[in-house]
């Protein structure tokens, strides 16, 4: 199969020589059954080249099943690599297969595989010399025939220098390897995936697809993209859902990238002023949704805050009955024969701070706690997740916007008992 069919079947986007000599590389292997490291930034399309590896080999009727070993906590990876018996660790209630016994005949893609514990690089190593391998809690060797493409956006020969990556296992992984290019190495294919994904975009919501004009394109060829296809896709997207005008300027793009800070602009995400608008960049986009909700729950809580003071002074006098009255009674009373002075009072705002004189008291009061801290609401949030899908953790990643690796780290974090 030639190159340009394999891009027409696969959707591959691109004429630039770093990509083209990826894509055959993968077509070259394809017939074997050689191991294959797909090394790559994160976003790059690593996965598409193992699914294309795999669709042009003599597995390609056989399962393919992709693993992501960063979302996969520690004590589960090896039952879910390699399956476990009936009682060989609290909650094994019954035997069960793992992906090498499952997929045997077809082929493993183990994305993140720099992310792999130490304690399963060995039982890997094993499968891929001898193609054995042995249930957790069995004593019971079995033999697998499966394909492993791996795939990692870290450096692992440093890996290996630190300790963190077995060498030996490095090696026999690499034996074919293929680097996909980022998008800033191939400045050509940017605007031809940005009308690619605008267009996709367009049909399928029957709507006109947008276009840049010439000062926008040069923008977006300038711009570093470290997140590569997967976020030229995104910005592509919300400018197609956001933008009134479909001739995209170069001010309508600069507010959709990122700052020269490095933080996110939120403008066309949320309202002018709100703390989004104003937030800092957050650690990754697959949180993004849920801290939106927590910063508009933390302006709600502020302005509620707000309210009871106003009420709670306007109780004591400090404040007209009613807002928006010209004046305001003094904050203090005459004393022997002095004038009562008459205070001129500004527009009621409820916005505004509320500012009591030095001799200003207030007899009555009511406690109110309220924490308004993001990690007790995050917690909070995530709490409600899993009680609604009865911790079932990847419905509740799902209903909260983030990763199950994300997920997994934050209950770990929080010391959420489910």
């Amino acid at each position: 199969m030639d190159l340009q069919s394999i891009k027409n079947r696969f959707g591959i986007i691109g004429n630039s020589p770093a990509l083209n000599h990826a894509l055959n590389t993968a077509a070259q292997v394809a017939s074997t059954d050689l191991s294959v490291l797909i090394a790559g930034e994160s976003g790059v399309g690593k996965e598409a080249f193992a699914n294309i590896i795999h669709a042009l080999s003599s597995r390609k009727h056989n399962p393919f099943i992709a693993v992501n070993c960063g979302a996969i906590p520690e004590g589960t990876i090896d039952s879910e690599l390699f399956g476990h018996e009936k009682g060989s660790f609290t909650g094994a209630v019954d035997s069960r297969k793992g992906y090498f016994e499952t997929v045997n005949g077809g082929t493993i893609f183990l994305d993140e595989i720099g992310e792999m514990p130490v304690g399963t690089q060995a039982r890997l190593l094993r499968v891929l010399e001898t193609g054995e391998f042995i249930r957790v809690g069995s004593s019971k060797v079995q033999k697998t025939d499966v394909r492993v493409i791996a795939a990692t956006n870290k450096d692992l020969l440093e890996y290996t220098q630190q300790g963190k990556f077995r060498e030996d296992l490095y090696y026999r992984l690499s034996t074919v390897p293929i680097r996909v290019p980022a998008l800033r190495d191939r400045p050509e294919d940017i605007p031809l995936l940005f009308r690619k994904f605008s267009t996709d975009f367009a049909e399928r919501y029957k709507t006109q697809s947008v276009q840049l004009d010439a000062s926008a394109q040069q923008l977006l060829l300038s711009y570093p993209w470290p997140g590569n296809v997967r976020e030229l896709k995104n910005i592509a997207e919300q400018i197609s859902v956001l933008s009134t005008d479909k001739v995209i300027s170069v001010e309508t793009l600069q507010r959709s990238l990122p700052q020269k800070d490095g933080g996110r602009s939120l403008a066309l995400m949320a309202p002018a002023g709100s703390p989004v608008a104003t937030g800092k960049d957050f650690a990754s986009n697959t949180e993004r949704d849920i801290l939106y909700k927590l910063f508009f729950d933390l302006k709600k809580d502020m302005n509620d805050l707000k309210s009871m003071f106003f009420e709670l002074a306007h109780h004591q006098g400090h404040f007209p009955a009613q807002p928006g009255n010209d004046t305001m009674l003094p904050a203090y009373t005459a004393t022997n024969s002095e004038p009562v002075p008459v205070v001129a009072a500004a527009p009621y705002n409820p916005n505004a701070p509320i500012l009591l004189q030095p001799n200003d008291h207030v007899d009555i009061h009511e406690d109110v706690e309220e924490s308004l801290m993001l990690a007790d609401r995050e917690k909070e949030f995530i709490m409600k997740a899993l009680k609604k899908h009865r911790g079932r953790r990847r419905d509740a990643a799902n209903e909260l916007g983030i990763s199950e690796r994300t997920l997994y780290r934050k209950i770990k974090e929080y010391d959420i008992k489910e």
